[in-house]
């Protein structure tokens, strides 16, 4: 495979000629589509119109909102100004919104109402104020001097916004010229999305992620899925993240298949979605095949239409991998790892692997991404079944962290490789197992105890739906073993249960010391387990049991 340089809107206006009544877009829950046609005009009047209220090259323009179906308009829209489009996680509230707005140096901001405890519009008035009092296209913000509109995306007017509508109509009345004049000025190596990690490890740092990086990276993970035009695409999982983005929108995209979206996750809508639209491949963090597998009407679903899928996001346990092949028909579904800072995929499993190595692994590198295991002491790489820190260099690598080149250099270091924080071996055969998070690992008394080991261990207990093994403050030790699980409806387990069942087959010092039983584990917006709240829940839980870790 070659590495291509086109922008996405080459990509678009690509198969906008070639199918132009191909599908590209579908709602199945509402009946709407778009056919490349139809969505690459759409694209060009939204990217006058955004022309027409002052977006240019380079512009920061950020979206705010769930998989609405205008989200991809302004994707494409951005980049085909030269603008960059980024991406507002959907759980923001006020003080990340603003701490976002000001570090990206955001020009305009597109919003939705919002979510079910989240009001879009109120907490954007309450951000910039001038906005209700100032003639919009003139507005001077005094706290955020760079942000220039507020834009609302549907029909509904708000006082100092623009609105979908009117963009649409403002710029369905400028020449295509102008567009053409903009492609001039930007090539496929300019920055065209900006996503802030997700917060599970710290402070979000912005991400620059190029045309280049995504459109490649999104066609290689097509690629090894064997996506052709006749491909529909069940996309239940945020378009804020790279997730939606680049193993979906530009998978689907640069292999002229279809996206079958959903506005937001609901397992009833993914299962009725792929029983509707024939979906050949369907996407989804382990918590979103869990909640579809275990959905109480499953069963009068068709999932023949299925073949492939990405099961991504988090480590996949091998059970649940296995049950999706035998119970959703996903005999040729891949798992790719990566992060955002490597656009974001650095290996992925293939359709046509054996089951063991699908269901085990995360695959290989990704055509050009030289991926390699690091000692995270010596920097020296390790030997084949050596584990340490999972490490890539290659065109996938970010453009660096906004306005942070001190951030970028403590990722990327002095011969190019960035480091991801993972852990991870690479087999006799070349695949890549991920063993756990260098800052996840329990310290207990001086022993090293990798999580993901217990997990996969507990998985083996047919009452245990989801688990999640954590550090828990500990006097003596420093840490103990904590065991954070969710029981399957009807099962009930107690702490010694857990305990019992670990008993003279893995080491002591592995067994859970604590067992939380818990309806749900903190989530980033992207489905993301947050791991580092883990440890204070616990000390919450056991502080109502009236129990001190010794």
């Amino acid at each position: 495979m070659e590495l291509l340089d086109k922008t996405l809107g080459d990509w678009l206006e690509y198969w906008a000629e070639k199918q132009p009544d191909h599908q590209f877009i579908v709602y199945s829950d509402r009946g709407l589509s778009f056919t490349y046609k139809e969505f690459n005009e759409r694209v060009n009047a939204l990217a006058k119109g955004l022309m027409a209220i002052g977006v240019k090259k380079d512009s920061h323009v950020g979206i705010w909102a769930t998989n609405v179906p205008d989200w991809n308009t302004f994707l494409f829209a951005t980049a085909k100004i030269g603008a960059v489009l980024v991406t507002v996680n959907t759980n923001y509230k006020q003080h990340e919104l603003e701490y976002l707005v000001d570090n990206s140096d955001l020009h305009t901001l597109c919003i939705t109402d919002g979510t079910f405890d989240s009001d879009y519009a109120a907490m954007a008035y309450k951000m910039a104020p001038e906005f209700k009092t100032q003639q919009r296209g003139y507005v001077n913000c005094e706290k955020f001097p760079h942000l220039k509109n507020i834009v609302y995306v549907g029909q509904e007017k708000k006082r100092g916004m623009y609105n979908t509508a009117e963009l649409l109509l403002l710029g369905s009345t400028k020449s295509d010229d102008i567009l053409v004049e903009a492609r001039k000025h930007f090539d496929c190596h300019d920055v065209c999305n900006m996503q802030y990690t997700s917060g599970t490890t710290g402070f979000p740092k912005g991400v620059m992620l190029s045309h280049h990086n995504i459109s490649n990276n999104g066609y290689s993970i097509g690629q090894c899925m064997h996506f052709s035009t006749k491909d529909r695409v069940c996309l239940p999982v945020p378009l804020f993240h790279c997730f939606g983005i680049v193993l979906g929108m530009m998978a689907v995209v640069t292999n002229g298949a279809t996206a079958v979206l959903l506005e937001k996750f609901d397992p009833l809508v993914v299962l009725a979605s792929i029983h509707k639209e024939k979906c050949t491949a369907v996407y989804g963090v382990p918590t979103m095949f869990i909640a579809e597998l275990h959905h109480p009407m499953f069963d009068m679903f068709d999932m023949s239409s299925l073949r492939t899928g990405i099961m991504a996001g988090s480590l996949c346990p091998q059970w649940l991998m296995e049950e999706v092949v035998e119970k959703m028909n996903m005999t040729e579904i891949t798992s790719v790892y990566g992060l955002t800072e490597t656009s974001p995929g650095m290996t992925q499993s293939h359709a046509d692997d054996s089951f063991e190595v699908k269901t085990s692994t995360v695959g290989r590198p990704l055509p050009h991404i030289d991926v390699k295991v690091i000692n995270p002491d010596t920097l020296e790489e390790c030997a084949v079944g050596e584990q340490g820190e999972m490490c890539c260099k290659g065109y996938n690598l970010m453009k660096g962290y906004y306005k942070n080149p001190k951030a970028t250099e403590e990722i990327i270091d002095k011969n190019g490789y960035l480091h991801s924080g993972d852990l991870g071996i690479m087999d006799e055969t070349g695949n890549f197992r991920i063993t756990g998070r260098i800052k996840d690992m329990i310290i207990r008394g001086g022993e090293n105890i990798y999580p993901r080991e217990i997990e996969e261990f507990l998985y083996q207990m047919p009452e245990i739906k989801d688990v999640q093994v954590a550090a828990v403050p500990s006097k003596k030790y420093g840490e103990q073993v904590g065991a954070f699980i969710i029981l399957k409806d009807g099962q009930s387990l107690q702490q010694s249960d857990i305990q019992e069942f670990c008993k003279g087959k893995i080491s002591r010092h592995k067994i859970p010391k604590f067992v939380f039983f818990v309806d749900q584990f903190p989530l980033t917006g992207s489905g993301k387990i947050q791991k580092f709240k883990l440890k204070d829940l616990s000390l919450e839980l056991l502080a109502k049991e009236g129990i001190t870790p010794e």
